[in-house]
């Protein structure tokens, strides 16, 4: 099925420029969002502490929570609402020094004890209370870390060996560039970084690679193919004649991901967010990041040779 016609040809490679601007803005857009929040919005699993995941049965206004802890001597850290508004779900973290691993025990039933009492938290129940140490969640944030940089490096070398070292850069500095922006929009809508998002991210990272390395395959054939053509023209067309293929596979994925995002339930609502962001900016990038980079890449070797 070619929704696309086979020999169309859309001029893709003369836009990078704004597609360029684009990209720097959303990037710089990033990096003031986690400057204003300082950093990421860490869940319980990288910061330590016990996290109370809560439904009540009507919308209770953030403050509000905050207030009734506090007055219970159990003031919490963060309140956030989960998953969609009208799930009237939220997550309540706690400090580590409330309550060390002896505690927990004690602790969790306190907390208990304190949304059975709560005339606003009538009708509310407990789907879960997690304990994390804070030594556990330092070592959880390092190997976090340590993944996506591992995921960099390898997928750069494989391409290294797979193409030339033009595409190789391509290729990863469009993965940076969905990584980067995709935690953007984490951070604007202050969204709790858990190991769940993590993974989302590192599944943002495969599919981006995955769509820009057949885009690429058929570039090298196209070099081969029609030695005669400039770069340029051989990249655009690559483009065009994988077009119909980048379309159909985003599809594909969106059938998916849309449904769990509007009817998973709050567990899975950030995961599902974070795969729709990271598919579209995978997509965008596949087209006009990696290939423009590839382009500015040759010509600056052919410059370096001659």
């Amino acid at each position: 099925m070619d929704l696309i016609k086979p020999n169309s040809n859309y001029d893709f490679i003369s836009k990078r420029g704004i597609t360029f601007k684009i990209s720097v803005a959303l990037v710089v857009i990033t990096l003031v969002s986690l400057l204003i929040h300082g950093g990421p919005n860490w869940g319980v699993e990288f910061t330590g502490g016990t996290e109370m995941h809560l439904k009540l049965p009507k919308h209770v206004d953030i403050d509000v929570l905050k207030d009734e802890f506090s007055s219970s001597g159990f003031p919490a850290e963060t309140v956030q609402q989960f998953g969609l508004s009208v799930d009237n779900e939220y997550l309540i973290s706690f400090a580590p020094e409330l309550a060390d691993f002896e505690k927990v025990q004690d602790f969790q039933n306190q907390l208990q004890k304190i949304i059975k009492e709560t005339p606003d938290f009538e009708g509310a129940s407990i789907l879960r209370i997690d304990y994390i140490g804070p030594k556990v969640g330092k070592e959880l944030i390092t190997k976090a870390i340590l993944a996506i940089l591992f995921g960099c490096v390898g997928i750069l070398i494989y391409l290294i060996f797979r193409f030339q070292f033009a595409f190789a850069m391509g290729a990863v500095i469009a993965l940076l560039h969905d990584f980067t922006i995709a935690l953007g929009a984490i951070s604007l809508l202050d969204k709790e970084f858990t190991l769940a998002l993590v993974a989302a991210l590192l599944t943002v990272v495969g599919y981006s690679v995955n769509d820009t390395i057949v885009i690429f395959d058929r570039i090298r054939e196209n070099m081969g193919n029609n030695p005669q053509k400039s770069f340029i023209q051989i990249v655009n067309e690559g483009i065009n004649q994988t077009l119909s293929r980048t379309i159909l596979t985003t599809i594909t994925v969106f059938i998916v991901l849309v449904p769990l995002f509007l009817l998973g339930g709050s567990i899975i609502h950030d995961f599902a967010f974070t795969l729709i962001i990271g598919v579209i900016l995978g997509t965008y990038s596949s087209i006009f990041v990696a290939s423009s980079f590839v382009i500015y890449f040759t010509n600056r070797k052919k410059a370096t040779t001659s």
